[in-house]
Protein backbone atom coordinates (compact mmCIF):
# COMPACT_ATOMS: atom_id res chain seq x y z
CA UNK A 1 0.00 0.00 0.00
CA UNK A 2 1.50 3.11 -1.28
CA UNK A 3 -0.52 5.88 0.68
CA UNK A 4 -2.36 4.29 3.74
CA UNK A 5 -3.91 6.51 5.72
CA UNK A 6 -2.32 5.31 9.24
CA UNK A 7 1.02 4.05 9.91
CA UNK A 8 0.82 1.74 12.89
CA UNK A 9 3.81 1.88 14.41
CA UNK A 10 4.80 -1.07 16.96
CA UNK A 11 8.59 -1.10 18.56
CA UNK A 12 9.63 -4.29 19.98
CA UNK A 13 12.73 -5.77 21.51
CA UNK A 14 12.83 -9.91 22.49
CA UNK A 15 9.12 -9.93 22.69
CA UNK A 16 8.73 -12.68 20.76
CA UNK A 17 6.07 -14.25 22.57
CA UNK A 18 3.83 -11.03 22.79
CA UNK A 19 4.27 -10.16 19.38
CA UNK A 20 1.92 -12.08 17.61
CA UNK A 21 -0.94 -10.68 19.74
CA UNK A 22 -0.01 -7.11 19.13
CA UNK A 23 0.39 -7.74 15.19
CA UNK A 24 -3.14 -9.80 15.41
CA UNK A 25 -4.98 -6.51 16.77
CA UNK A 26 -3.93 -4.65 13.99
CA UNK A 27 -4.88 -7.12 11.56
CA UNK A 28 -7.95 -7.67 13.14
CA UNK A 29 -9.36 -3.98 12.85
CA UNK A 30 -12.77 -3.07 11.32
CA UNK A 31 -10.75 0.09 9.77
CA UNK A 32 -8.61 -1.44 6.67
CA UNK A 33 -6.31 1.32 5.75
CA UNK A 34 -3.00 1.52 7.20
CA UNK A 35 0.66 0.34 7.35
CA UNK A 36 1.90 -2.10 10.30
CA UNK A 37 5.29 -0.55 10.96
CA UNK A 38 7.44 -2.79 12.80
CA UNK A 39 10.98 -1.73 14.54
CA UNK A 40 12.76 -4.07 15.57
CA UNK A 41 14.88 -2.10 18.21
CA UNK A 42 18.24 -5.18 18.01
CA UNK A 43 16.56 -8.23 19.04
CA UNK A 44 18.69 -10.68 19.23
CA UNK A 45 15.66 -13.64 19.35
CA UNK A 46 13.40 -14.18 16.40
CA UNK A 47 11.50 -11.68 15.80
CA UNK A 48 12.44 -11.23 12.14
CA UNK A 49 11.43 -14.89 11.83
CA UNK A 50 7.86 -13.93 13.33
CA UNK A 51 7.10 -10.63 11.40
CA UNK A 52 8.14 -12.55 7.83
CA UNK A 53 5.49 -15.13 8.63
CA UNK A 54 2.86 -13.08 8.01
CA UNK A 55 2.08 -13.04 4.60
CA UNK A 56 0.46 -9.40 4.35
CA UNK A 57 2.02 -6.65 2.10
CA UNK A 58 1.01 -4.08 4.54
CA UNK A 59 3.46 -4.94 6.98
CA UNK A 60 6.87 -3.39 7.09
CA UNK A 61 9.55 -4.23 9.30
CA UNK A 62 12.61 -2.09 10.09
CA UNK A 63 15.87 -3.01 12.13
CA UNK A 64 18.27 -1.39 14.46
CA UNK A 65 21.52 -2.70 14.56
CA UNK A 66 22.13 -1.97 18.16
CA UNK A 67 19.31 -1.62 20.64
CA UNK A 68 18.83 2.01 20.93
CA UNK A 69 15.81 2.49 23.35
CA UNK A 70 11.76 2.93 22.93
CA UNK A 71 11.91 6.44 22.15
CA UNK A 72 14.19 5.87 19.21
CA UNK A 73 12.57 3.22 18.18
CA UNK A 74 9.55 5.20 17.81
CA UNK A 75 10.88 8.04 15.97
CA UNK A 76 12.01 5.48 13.11
CA UNK A 77 8.74 4.46 12.91
CA UNK A 78 7.70 7.82 12.36
CA UNK A 79 10.62 8.88 9.87
CA UNK A 80 9.51 5.66 8.05
CA UNK A 81 5.95 6.26 8.11
CA UNK A 82 3.65 7.14 4.74
CA UNK A 83 0.47 7.60 6.87
CA UNK A 84 -1.16 10.86 7.53
CA UNK A 85 -2.35 9.44 10.97
CA UNK A 86 0.38 7.41 13.11
CA UNK A 87 -0.94 5.23 16.08
CA UNK A 88 1.50 3.34 18.78
CA UNK A 89 0.86 -0.18 20.00
CA UNK A 90 3.65 -1.14 22.50
CA UNK A 91 4.18 -4.74 23.32
CA UNK A 92 2.18 -6.42 24.10
CA UNK A 93 -0.78 -4.46 24.59
CA UNK A 94 -4.01 -5.12 22.38
CA UNK A 95 -6.44 -3.11 20.54
CA UNK A 96 -10.05 -3.80 20.75
CA UNK A 97 -11.54 -4.52 16.73
CA UNK A 98 -12.98 -1.08 16.68
CA UNK A 99 -10.07 0.85 17.92
CA UNK A 100 -8.84 2.87 14.76
CA UNK A 101 -12.10 3.20 13.24
CA UNK A 102 -13.63 5.07 16.38
CA UNK A 103 -10.76 7.32 16.37
CA UNK A 104 -10.84 8.76 12.63
CA UNK A 105 -14.85 9.23 12.98
CA UNK A 106 -13.83 11.87 15.70
CA UNK A 107 -10.80 13.17 13.29
CA UNK A 108 -13.60 13.22 10.38
CA UNK A 109 -15.89 15.67 12.17
CA UNK A 110 -13.43 17.75 13.97
CA UNK A 111 -11.63 20.84 12.95
CA UNK A 112 -7.72 21.29 12.17
CA UNK A 113 -6.58 22.08 15.62
CA UNK A 114 -7.15 18.39 16.77
CA UNK A 115 -4.10 16.43 17.12
CA UNK A 116 -4.89 13.77 19.01
CA UNK A 117 -7.63 11.48 19.53
CA UNK A 118 -7.45 9.18 22.71
CA UNK A 119 -9.51 6.12 23.97
CA UNK A 120 -9.94 4.36 26.99
CA UNK A 121 -8.44 1.55 28.21
CA UNK A 122 -7.73 -0.99 31.02
CA UNK A 123 -4.75 -1.94 32.50
CA UNK A 124 -4.16 -5.44 33.47
CA UNK A 125 -1.45 -7.69 35.12
CA UNK A 126 -1.80 -11.27 34.26
CA UNK A 127 -5.37 -12.10 34.19
CA UNK A 128 -6.45 -9.14 36.58
CA UNK A 129 -7.66 -5.70 35.78
CA UNK A 130 -5.46 -3.51 37.81
CA UNK A 131 -7.15 -0.32 37.17
CA UNK A 132 -9.18 1.37 34.02
CA UNK A 133 -7.70 4.66 32.65
CA UNK A 134 -10.50 7.37 32.92
CA UNK A 135 -10.83 10.08 30.27
CA UNK A 136 -10.85 13.74 30.98
CA UNK A 137 -13.86 15.01 28.87
CA UNK A 138 -14.25 18.34 30.23
CA UNK A 139 -10.62 20.22 30.23
CA UNK A 140 -10.38 23.99 29.76
CA UNK A 141 -6.71 23.12 28.97
CA UNK A 142 -5.03 19.84 27.87
CA UNK A 143 -1.66 21.86 28.28
CA UNK A 144 -2.04 22.56 31.71
CA UNK A 145 -3.52 19.14 32.87
CA UNK A 146 -0.11 17.10 30.78
CA UNK A 147 2.14 19.85 32.95
CA UNK A 148 0.51 18.43 35.56
CA UNK A 149 0.54 14.75 34.88
CA UNK A 150 0.35 12.07 32.37
CA UNK A 151 -3.23 11.09 31.35
CA UNK A 152 -3.00 8.63 28.30
CA UNK A 153 -0.81 6.37 27.37
CA UNK A 154 0.73 5.54 24.16
CA UNK A 155 -1.16 2.23 22.53
CA UNK A 156 -4.88 4.88 23.38
CA UNK A 157 -3.89 7.54 20.82
CA UNK A 158 -4.04 8.36 17.12
CA UNK A 159 -2.31 11.14 16.04
CA UNK A 160 -1.61 13.16 13.20
CA UNK A 161 1.79 13.05 11.33
CA UNK A 162 2.20 16.74 10.95
CA UNK A 163 2.01 17.10 15.07
CA UNK A 164 5.53 15.49 15.47
CA UNK A 165 6.69 18.06 12.86
CA UNK A 166 5.29 21.21 14.83
CA UNK A 167 6.37 19.77 18.20
CA UNK A 168 9.36 17.27 16.97
CA UNK A 169 9.77 13.59 18.00
CA UNK A 170 10.38 11.08 21.08
CA UNK A 171 13.21 12.61 23.46
CA UNK A 172 15.42 9.96 23.34
CA UNK A 173 17.66 11.13 26.08
CA UNK A 174 14.52 9.71 28.07
CA UNK A 175 14.79 6.20 29.48
CA UNK A 176 10.83 7.02 31.47
CA UNK A 177 7.90 9.12 30.81
CA UNK A 178 8.97 10.08 27.06
CA UNK A 179 5.06 9.75 26.37
CA UNK A 180 4.39 12.26 28.78
CA UNK A 181 7.07 14.65 27.93
CA UNK A 182 5.05 14.44 23.94
CA UNK A 183 1.76 14.81 25.23
CA UNK A 184 2.95 18.15 26.61
CA UNK A 185 4.50 19.55 23.61
CA UNK A 186 1.98 18.29 21.23
CA UNK A 187 -0.64 19.82 23.94
CA UNK A 188 0.90 23.29 23.85
CA UNK A 189 -0.49 23.71 19.75
CA UNK A 190 -3.13 20.89 18.78
CA UNK A 191 -6.49 20.31 21.21
CA UNK A 192 -7.01 16.65 22.48
CA UNK A 193 -10.17 14.68 22.02
CA UNK A 194 -11.31 11.89 24.83
CA UNK A 195 -13.73 8.76 23.99
CA UNK A 196 -15.07 7.59 26.92
CA UNK A 197 -14.86 3.81 25.45
CA UNK A 198 -12.75 1.59 26.55
CA UNK A 199 -10.65 0.68 23.38
CA UNK A 200 -7.62 -1.04 24.92
CA UNK A 201 -5.96 -3.36 27.19
CA UNK A 202 -2.47 -2.15 28.46
CA UNK A 203 -0.32 -5.47 29.97
CA UNK A 204 2.07 -4.67 32.79
CA UNK A 205 4.84 -7.24 32.93
CA UNK A 206 7.76 -7.06 35.87
CA UNK A 207 10.34 -6.77 33.19
CA UNK A 208 8.82 -3.28 31.16
CA UNK A 209 10.46 -0.21 31.64
CA UNK A 210 7.33 1.00 33.50
CA UNK A 211 7.72 -0.73 36.36
CA UNK A 212 11.56 0.30 36.87
CA UNK A 213 11.19 3.10 39.65
CA UNK A 214 14.96 4.36 38.90
CA UNK A 215 14.07 4.81 35.19
CA UNK A 216 10.95 6.29 36.27
CA UNK A 217 13.37 8.64 39.07
CA UNK A 218 15.57 10.01 36.41
CA UNK A 219 13.00 10.61 33.81
CA UNK A 220 10.89 12.92 36.48
CA UNK A 221 14.20 15.04 37.23
CA UNK A 222 14.70 15.77 33.59
CA UNK A 223 10.71 16.33 32.71
CA UNK A 224 11.26 18.74 36.05
CA UNK A 225 14.59 20.63 34.92
CA UNK A 226 13.46 20.60 31.27
CA UNK A 227 9.76 22.10 32.06
CA UNK A 228 11.07 24.45 35.35
CA UNK A 229 10.44 27.84 33.70
CA UNK A 230 6.62 26.51 32.96
CA UNK A 231 6.28 24.96 36.30
CA UNK A 232 7.52 27.33 38.23
CA UNK A 233 5.10 29.89 37.35
CA UNK A 234 2.42 27.31 38.61
CA UNK A 235 3.02 26.61 42.19
CA UNK A 236 0.88 23.43 43.04
CA UNK A 237 2.21 22.04 39.87
CA UNK A 238 5.41 23.12 40.43
CA UNK A 239 5.26 21.17 43.68
CA UNK A 240 3.80 18.01 43.20
CA UNK A 241 6.32 17.09 40.47
CA UNK A 242 8.88 17.53 43.41
CA UNK A 243 6.65 15.29 45.52
CA UNK A 244 6.00 12.71 42.97
CA UNK A 245 10.18 12.41 42.48
CA UNK A 246 10.60 11.96 46.86
CA UNK A 247 7.92 9.68 46.81
CA UNK A 248 9.74 7.15 44.17
CA UNK A 249 13.03 7.78 45.77
CA UNK A 250 11.39 6.56 49.31
CA UNK A 251 10.41 3.30 47.30
CA UNK A 252 13.46 2.73 46.29
CA UNK A 253 15.18 3.31 49.38
CA UNK A 254 16.65 6.41 48.48
CA UNK A 255 14.81 7.94 51.68
CA UNK A 256 17.32 10.59 51.80
CA UNK A 257 17.31 11.92 48.61
CA UNK A 258 13.49 11.49 48.80
CA UNK A 259 13.00 13.29 51.57
CA UNK A 260 15.22 16.32 50.26
CA UNK A 261 12.63 16.11 47.18
CA UNK A 262 9.85 15.84 49.38
CA UNK A 263 10.66 18.90 51.88
CA UNK A 264 11.25 21.18 48.88
CA UNK A 265 7.70 20.28 47.41
CA UNK A 266 6.45 21.56 50.62
CA UNK A 267 8.12 24.40 50.50
CA UNK A 268 7.11 25.56 47.18
CA UNK A 269 3.18 25.18 48.32
CA UNK A 270 2.12 24.77 51.52
CA UNK A 271 -0.69 23.94 51.14
CA UNK A 272 -1.59 20.53 50.52
CA UNK A 273 -1.89 18.38 53.43
CA UNK A 274 -0.30 15.24 52.05
CA UNK A 275 2.95 16.44 51.03
CA UNK A 276 3.55 16.64 55.07
CA UNK A 277 2.39 13.35 55.56
CA UNK A 278 5.23 11.44 53.07
CA UNK A 279 8.38 12.97 54.97
CA UNK A 280 6.71 12.42 58.34
CA UNK A 281 6.35 8.32 56.88
CA UNK A 282 9.60 8.47 55.83
CA UNK A 283 10.90 9.20 58.96
CA UNK A 284 10.74 6.09 60.22
CA UNK A 285 12.48 4.50 57.32
CA UNK A 286 12.31 2.36 54.12
CA UNK A 287 10.17 -0.62 55.46
CA UNK A 288 7.43 1.15 57.10
CA UNK A 289 7.43 3.81 54.21
CA UNK A 290 6.97 0.72 51.87
CA UNK A 291 4.46 -1.08 54.12
CA UNK A 292 2.22 2.76 54.10
CA UNK A 293 2.15 2.77 50.77
CA UNK A 294 1.61 -0.29 49.83
CA UNK A 295 -1.44 -0.34 52.26
CA UNK A 296 -2.47 2.84 50.63
CA UNK A 297 -2.64 1.83 47.22
CA UNK A 298 -4.41 -2.04 48.36
CA UNK A 299 -7.25 0.41 49.81
CA UNK A 300 -7.41 2.43 46.47
CA UNK A 301 -7.17 -0.64 44.40
CA UNK A 302 -9.95 -2.44 46.02
CA UNK A 303 -12.26 0.87 45.86
CA UNK A 304 -11.56 0.93 42.11
CA UNK A 305 -12.39 -2.93 41.57
CA UNK A 306 -16.03 -2.17 43.39
CA UNK A 307 -16.34 1.06 41.37
CA UNK A 308 -15.43 -1.00 38.39
CA UNK A 309 -18.18 -4.37 39.01
CA UNK A 310 -20.88 -2.03 36.88
CA UNK A 311 -18.55 -2.45 33.77
CA UNK A 312 -18.97 -5.72 33.26
CA UNK A 313 -15.40 -6.83 31.43
CA UNK A 314 -13.80 -10.20 30.50
CA UNK A 315 -10.82 -10.94 29.62
CA UNK A 316 -9.07 -13.88 27.37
Amino acid sequence: MLNPRISVVIPTYNRTDFLPKDMQSVLNQTYRDWEMIIVDDGSIDKTEEVVKGYKESRIRYITHKYNLGLSAARNTGIKNSRGKYIAFLDSDDEWFPEKISCQMNIFQKEDSKCGVVCTGGYKIKGNQIMSKKSVPINLDSFYEKFLFENITWTSNVLVKKECFKKAGLFDENLESCEDWDIWIRIAKYYKFIFLETTLVKYVIHSDQLSENLLAKINARKKILFKYKYELKNRKFVYSHHYYKIGNLCCLSGKIREGRKYLFKGILVYPFCLKYFLCPLLSLFGFPFYNFCIEKKRFIIRKLKALMNRSSHFEYN
